[in-house]
């Protein structure tokens, strides 16, 4: 038995098996792989990023797929940087930039593709063609991604005497194998990921397009889900229609799909979507497509599920919805970056005064005090791109305390929750959860709201649901 079994459902491989596998199969046409779209601005963005650590060693791996249960994985995302750096989806690579010259040399380190000449193509259940399909490999990794590849098997090695010559910098983080093989220097590295995140913090033309694609699935899903509604049981109902047109139209979902109906909406990021919906209450429904290029969406609407608001509901939907467009107002080239959050809680602090919710605006609005925040504990706005949370690791002075520039896509999205058993709420108003939330871009003179065709106001939402409840 030359291939003997490694699992409890394994058979193995007799001898003659294994030789008549290994035979007979035609020659595969050297076909040349096409360049990904974008090869250029990949290229550009290694230049900047080696200019920015001139004479550095500079590693970026993309990680590997995990593990969800025993033998099963989840499907794989390829390391945001990584990507942005390359365009590849492939799991298990390492992009590593090399001073020389007056830059860097860029290296894709990658699994080669070993054809049917090698019994791993049907003995390797991981990475084995014919149980999981082929890898581009080096020679065709190099072609559609613009760069010199070599096999990973000479990474560490590589690795070694390139950090024996030359100061690096590591993504750390990604690949636990990796980490554990370089030296630790948890200063530079941090640096290193901040300088990465912050060069997404303004997108380009293609950067854009693709995220006018994800918005754009993202409203399809929309539609899907109230068209759903009338026969829709659970909330996982809802999940699954707008996760099936995710799969249709992009790579996934940005992110858990929040699916949120009755008081669950007053859960920020319920994601369980485990109850039966009721008829005369609010979905709160938080969702994002992810497109094939990783760029994801990132909307709310909060849908009444009857087709119409009732009083209650339609008082506090205005209000965030005004909070809303106070923000939209302050979304502005040289606005600071939290402008647009300081307009939306000041529009809802004085509305939780009209509703007798709050005693006094002014007062609650106090940084020593922030009582608004009892019923709108998250911020208004964060960056939006590859990661739904874009760019985590840019310093706060460029980000959160930054100013706004074109260029920059970020979430609007105020809202009010009020859960069931909070005393200081008027018993009319508990249970109720509403977040209203679009994706803009900042231009040279103000705001594109990207997400703008999907119903937002009342009426609109409304008809919208209507429309979805009359017979074909």
């Amino acid at each position: 038995m030359s291939e003997k079994p490694v699992a409890s459902h394994d058979s193995g491989s007799p001898d003659n098996l294994m030789r008549f596998m290994m035979t007979g199969w035609a020659t595969p046409p050297a076909t040349p792989a096409n360049s990904v779209e974008g090869v250029e601005r990949f290229a550009a963005r290694r230049a900047a990023l080696g200019n920015s650590f001139a004479g550095e060693v500079l590693i970026v791996p993309t990680g590997h797929e995990k593990v969800r249960a025993n033998d099963t994985g989840y499907r794989f995302r390829p390391g945001t940087d990584f990507y942005y750096l390359t365009g590849n989806l492939e799991p298990d690579n390492v992009l590593v930039l090399t001073p020389g010259g007056d830059g860097h040399t860029a290296t894709l380190y990658c699994e080669p593709n070993p054809g049917k000449t090698d019994a791993t193509f049907f003995t390797d259940r991981v990475k084995g063609e014919l149980w999981v399909g082929p890898r581009l490999g080096l020679v065709q990794t190099a072609q559609r991604y613009g760069l010199a590849t070599k096999p990973l098997a000479d990474l560490a090695a590589d690795v070694s005497a390139a950090i024996a010559a030359a100061p690096f910098r590591a993504l750390r983080g990604i690949d636990p194998a990796l980490d554990a093989a370089l030296p630790e220097q948890a200063e530079r590295d941090a640096a290193f990921a901040t300088a990465l995140s912050e060069m997404r913090l303004l997108k380009d033309e293609l950067e854009l397009r693709e995220l006018r694609r994800a918005i754009a699935a993202t409203h399809h899903a929309f539609d899907d889900v109230v068209r759903a509604l009338p026969h829709a049981e659970t909330e996982r109902t809802i999940e699954g229609v707008f996760n099936l047109r995710a799969r249709v139209e992009g790579n996934d979902t940005g992110y858990l799909t929040i699916a949120a109906s009755g008081p669950n909406a007053c859960t920020l990021h319920w994601t369980r979507n485990d109850r039966r919906i009721g008829e005369n209450e609010l979905l709160l429904l938080d969702a994002g497509v992810e497109a094939e290029t990783l760029y994801t969406a990132d909307i709310t609407r909060t849908i009444p599920i009857s087709g119409r608001y009732s009083p209650e509901q339609r008082a506090i939907y205005e209000l965030v919805l005004a909070a809303q467009d106070a923000a939209f107002e302050k979304c502005a080239p040289g606005n600071d970056f939290l402008d647009p959050h300081r307009a939306a809680m000041d529009v809802l602090a004085h509305g939780l005064e009209r509703l007798g919710v709050l005693g006094s605006a002014e007062e609650a609005l106090r940084d020593e005090n922030q009582f608004y925040k009892r019923y709108s504990l998250h911020n208004t706005s964060h960056m939006l791109g590859l990661d739904v949370h874009d760019c985590a690791a840019a310093r706060a002075e460029n980000y959160k305390f930054g100013k706004l520039e074109a260029g920059m896509v970020l979430t609007v999205e105020p809202g009010l929750y009020f859960q069931l058993d909070d005393l200081t709420v008027p018993a009319r108003y508990r249970g109720i959860g509403v977040r209203i939330e679009d994706d803009v871009l900042i231009t040279e003179t103000g705001v594109d709201v990207l997400s703008a065709a999907i119903p937002r106001a009342v009426d609109e939402v409304e008809a919208w649901v209507a429309a979805a409840r009359v017979p074909a």
